[in-house]
């Protein structure tokens, strides 16, 4: 067991769950680098089609360690929060988010980073930093990227607590359920997501990622990217295998008799 954490392979689904329960899952700075690990090791591991980030407890994270923040100060964590808080931008492993409590602060800012989200029924986020005398300078970006700027702006400004349905109606998650169905919601997805072809996958989360240029920066990523998809065995193989399907689903689908 990892410090912190809980990491177990489920197929070709990497779960890691945040277990610092006694603290609220509160974001220390050696939470965060083993966060940090697992992330990169899941990502350079070829038989990791996906990452599961959940969490122990009542509370999904609570945001920063405040008593450590306080004692070492704010260089003494930007660089792991810089490297932490634009995970999802750097890896070409999807992460899926299930969220069974509060998400505040460094914790909503850790949604901002997963690619899909589940959330429970009732769940409290907020962006709660200007409460303490803080800005929510390092995760801004990923909050801005999820759910617009202005919007952002808004819910730093007011700091207020919000629940699952406001959450999902402005694209902050995008599954809720109730909380006794997230665990399986959410791996079901992961392995949904892990199951899909690799290559596909990696160059498509690496445009995603990439593509933030101008017009024709993107395009020109796309050409480049889709060609290399093109002359994947997997493409070719994914196309053979909906043809067949296609071919034997057909008369179903247009109410005519099969043979």
């Amino acid at each position: 067991m990892i410090p912190n954490l809980v990491v177990s392979q489920e197929g070709r689904v990497r779960r890691v769950t945040m277990a610092r329960e006694e603290k609220r899952n509160a974001l220390n700075i050696a939470l965060c680098e083993a966060l940090l690990r697992e992330f990169d090791e899941a990502a350079a591991d070829p038989h990791t089609g996906c990452i599961l980030l959940d969490a122990l407890g009542k509370v999904f994270c609570s945001g920063m360690d405040l008593d450590e923040s306080l004692e070492h100060g704010p260089k003494g964590e930007l660089e792991v929060h810089e490297r932490l808080f634009t995970i999802g931008q750097r890896i070409t492993t999807p992460i899926v988010a299930a969220v069974q409590g509060p998400a505040l602060a460094g914790g909503l800012g850790l949604l901002c980073n997963a690619h899909v989200v589940v959330a429970a029924m009732g769940t409290n986020f907020g962006i709660t930093e200007l409460r303490i005398g803080m800005f929510p300078f390092v995760i801004f970006r990923a909050l801005a990227a999820a759910i617009g700027e202005r919007r952002a702006l808004e819910l730093s400004l007011t700091a207020r607590v919000f629940q699952t349905d406001e959450a999902l109606r402005i694209g902050l998650i995008h599954q809720a359920a109730p909380e006794v169905e997230v665990d399986d919601r959410a791996s079901a997805l992961a392995h949904t997501i892990a199951s899909h072809s690799p290559a596909a996958t990696a160059l498509g989360m690496e445009y995603v990622t990439r593509a933030n240029a101008s017009p024709g920066e993107a395009a020109e990523l796309a050409r480049s990217l889709r060609t290399r998809v093109f002359n994947h065995p997997d493409y070719a193989e994914g196309v053979a295998a909906f043809k067949e399907k296609r071919k034997a689903d057909w008369p179903s689908l247009h109410g005519e008799p099969q043979a």
